[in-house]
């Protein structure tokens, strides 16, 4: 059925349930397992570039540029730990895994990764986005799924949503 299975990860709860769907999966095949993460500024919590508007009149800009680059290069280390723990939990349970970190466009470098190791299917994570959020965010699952060069398995983790969702107490409820 499937021989190689590509699961798009990221340092979300989405992204621990995309490994466990993509690795059960892997070993109910028998496939061989390619973890993807990708350094995006759209990931939650990647370091931000700072502006050129800003850089260009701030007097201590190489000190801004500097302390950038080094919240990249941790930024980078902790996906690559990511990658190394997932790589073993699944080597451990007795599937055949690599992985490999790129930066850039997630949605491209997706389908792109996929295209190049010859994947049979790609397991991704849903972030929920719908209507104007989606249309603003994009959706990186929504264009793979539309581009992809394989089958895609899309998983959806509702529970990460939880604080995004403002809780109303009863004096906030309107009756």
């Amino acid at each position: 059925m499937f021989r190689k299975i590509l699961a798009a990860i990221d340092r979300s709860p989405n992204g621990n349930a995309v490994f466990d769907e993509a690795l059960a999966l892997a070993k109910a095949t028998k496939a061989s397992l390619m973890l993807l993460h990708i350094l995006s500024g759209e990931e939650k919590d990647s370091p931000q570039t700072p502006t050129l508007l800003t850089l260009e009149y701030h007097p201590l800009h190489g000190e801004l540029l500097e302390d950038y680059w080094k919240q990249w290069q941790s930024y980078e280390e902790q996906g690559f730990k990511l990658l190394r723990a997932y790589t073993e939990q699944a080597t451990n349970a007795g599937v055949s895994t690599e992985f490999t970190q790129n930066s850039g466009n997630p949605s491209r470098n997706i389908c792109e990764v996929a295209q190049g190791w010859g994947a049979d299917l790609i397991v991704i994570g849903r972030r929920g986005h719908s209507g104007l959020n989606e249309l603003i965010l994009g959706s990186v699952s929504n264009y793979v799924f539309h581009h992809a060069p394989c089958s895609v398995h899309v998983v959806y983790a509702p529970f990460s949503l939880k604080s995004e969702v403002p809780i109303l107490n009863e004096a906030q409820v309107v009756h």
